[in-house]
């Protein structure tokens, strides 16, 4: 196969050069499973002419000038998800059955031009965090197989880490689309709960599961949730997304990690040691560390198998397993089975206590854009797993379980290799509907590291980039006067969502006039290259795109936006004068800025 790598960006620009065809690469790939026998990824595999079917309908579709977004890309599905005509075993052979339908999520992508590949393996009815909960076998890490390939989403990140399909999905409801991702060296998108639908996907825990997207990349991540990020009505989990942009991804981003106490990796020096690495590299991508109290979010994730959720799972599949107990993996059965002990006054008392942990953690967001911790702790042999199975998957959760209760999204991205050549990631956390941010830095973060894609021998692919949508762009205002933090017209940025990220000066070409007859009182700035100072103090805003013209609208004049140059060379939008206005101001330039200047009014 001419291409090797399938990362999105590689495989797409094969195809767009006619070196290569879809029916190329699902013939080629087909061949490499039949090698790769081992590691337990698969519970069911789509047949070879089944995939040259599939190649020849979409090559069909594309030469008739049908847009396809994933054309030709080859994808997995953890099998709790529905695909037509494919059984669904969720892990548990007696529980199969045969959907006629597609879960939304796999319609989507294959309109879209994907070509499925087969069903994934997974701890049974996807309770686990560990891939060895399943009568199909322990799925084995590809770097190590004496060691745990993560789960419940274990053979969707196999697939990926091994070169067999350039994407799969996984679900996620404690952390199983997050702790596979680390362990396989890849990336792990949890999107916000109801951004993806969950229609045609056997529920763990319905009010809080996520489809999540395991890829190479986090621009390939982000380019299948465009694809499959959409309100289903058939969905009653559904949402829509809402959100403003707030942060882009972008420099300079404040992020938080737990007090130094706080921090556990149960003995794992190595583990801790690349954490520590990446914050480092964090900082290198202009980032500032801000220490948080992690003791709410701990507790919140104490709630999820510690209180009445664990009900909700046992909800999900109750009948099913007074009926056949047999048929269920003995962890997994008592895990499931301990939901009896709820009733639902625990569940409403666990519910309060929920909202007023979400009120505590929601503070933090007012001093940090993203979340940044390990994914996992530590990592285990599949023996140390089977010896001690619930207290090792316990301790897997460690900095998982509270996301989705708290309503926010994650990515999980690869942070190096350990001594023993064992695979480490960090997982970046947001506030809902923020995937595009935590994308967008998650790119930059492998640039910078430069690993291997999964357990191949592939790098990140030089041209990959991030493309934000429109509603989630944002733009850099510098501002002088009047919306200055703390100024009259500063509610004018703070209504429309902006943020502000830093105090700097203007490059040393500027003048600041006190303009006659304005009210509120306002300055202006105006470029003149004649005359060089030590520039003008301004605060650079950011706020999202969408609400830039009507801010725009509301300047009167003389006064307008431009471009500012700052002193160190970045280039913003700002709040500008017209050069006929400051004929008769006072050059106020040597007060330093607008603040200065009403000080000494206010002293004189």
């Amino acid at each position: 196969m001419p291409v090797k790598s399938l990362d999105l960006d590689t495989l797409t620009a094969a195809y767009r050069a006619g070196t290569i065809r879809p029916r190329d690469v699902v013939a080629a790939l087909h061949e490499r499973m039949a090698v790769r026998t081992g590691g337990n990824v698969w519970i069911s595999r789509a047949s070879r002419d089944a995939l040259l079917a599939q190649a020849a309908s979409i090559e069909a579709q594309h030469a008739a000038g049908v847009d396809l977004p994933l054309y030709g890309i080859p994808f997995a599905v953890k099998d709790n998800i529905d695909v037509a005509d494919v059984p669904t075993t969720a892990a548990c052979p007696d529980y199969a059955y045969t959907p006629k339908n597609s879960a939304t999520v796999v319609e989507r992508l294959q309109r879209a031009g994907a070509i499925y590949v087969g069903k994934t393996n997974l701890d049974q009815f996807a309770t686990g965090l560990v891939g060895t909960r399943s009568p199909y076998g322990a799925c084995a890490n590809p770097f190590n197989p004496a060691y745990i390939s993560g789960g419940s989403s274990a053979g969707s990140a196999v697939a990926v880490a091994t070169g067999l399909v350039s994407f799969a999905l996984g679900t996620d409801t404690a952390g199983s689309g997050r702790v596979p991702a680390a362990f396989n060296n890849i990336v792990g998108l949890k999107p916000t709960r109801g951004l993806v639908s969950m229609h045609g996907v056997v529920p763990a825990c319905r009010s809080l599961d996520c489809v999540s997207i395991f890829a190479l990349t986090s621009a390939d991540a982000l380019n299948v949730l465009n694809v499959v990020a959409a309100f289903d009505a058939d969905d009653p989990y559904a949402r829509r997304a809402n959100a403003d942009v707030t942060w882009t991804g972008t420099a300079p981003f404040r992020f938080g990690v737990p007090a130094a106490a706080q921090r556990e990796f149960f003995g794992d020096r190595a583990a801790q040691s690349l954490y520590e690495t990446s914050l480092t590299q964090l900082q290198a991508l202009g980032g500032t560390t801000v220490e948080i109290d992690f003791a709410p979010f701990r507790e919140v994730a104490a709630l999820l198998y510690e209180g009445p959720w664990v009900a909700e799972r046992l909800a999900s599949v109750r009948d099913f397993v007074r009926s056949k107990p047999e048929s269920v993996h003995p962890v997994v059965r008592e895990i499931l089975l301990a939901g009896e002990r709820y009733n639902a006054v625990d569940a409403f008392i666990a519910q309060d206590r929920l909202q007023q942990l979400k009120r505590t953690t929601e503070s933090v967001w007012d001093k940090i854009d993203v979340l940044a911790l390990p994914t996992a702790p530590t990592i285990y042999t599949i023996a140390d797993v089977l010896a001690e199975p619930i207290e090792r998957n316990a301790a897997l959760g460690y900095y998982t379980n509270f996301v989705n209760l708290l309503d926010l999204c994650a990515l999980a991205v690869p942070a190096g290799m350990r001594p023993d050549g064992l695979p480490v990631g960090i997982t970046l956390i947001a506030p809902a509907f923020q995937e595009h941010a935590l994308s967008a830095l998650g790119a930059r973060f492998e640039r910078k590291l430069n690993a291997p894609l999964g357990a191949t021998p592939y790098r990140h692919p030089p041209t990959a980039k991030i493309s934000l949508p429109a509603d989630k762009q944002a733009v850099r205002v510098a501002v002088v006067g009047a919306h200055l933090s703390g100024q009259p017209l500063n509610y004018q940025l703070t209504v429309r969502g902006a943020r502000c990220l830093r105090t700097c000066r203007t490059a040393a070409q500027y003048r600041l006039y006190a303009l006659p007859g304005t009210a509120p009182p306002k300055p202006g700035l105006l470029f003149q290259p004649e005359r060089n100072g030590d520039g003008v103090e301004v605060e650079v805003w950011e706020m999202p795109l969408r609400h830039f013209g009507a801010l725009v609208a509301t300047i009167p004049p003389p006064l307008g936006i431009g471009t500012v140059t700052l002193a160190d060379g970045e280039s913003v939008k700002g709040f500008l004068c017209e050069a006929h206005a400051v004929v008769d101001a006072i050059d106020i330039t040597h007060h330093g800025g607008w603040r200065n200047y009403l000080r000494s009014l206010a002293a004189a």
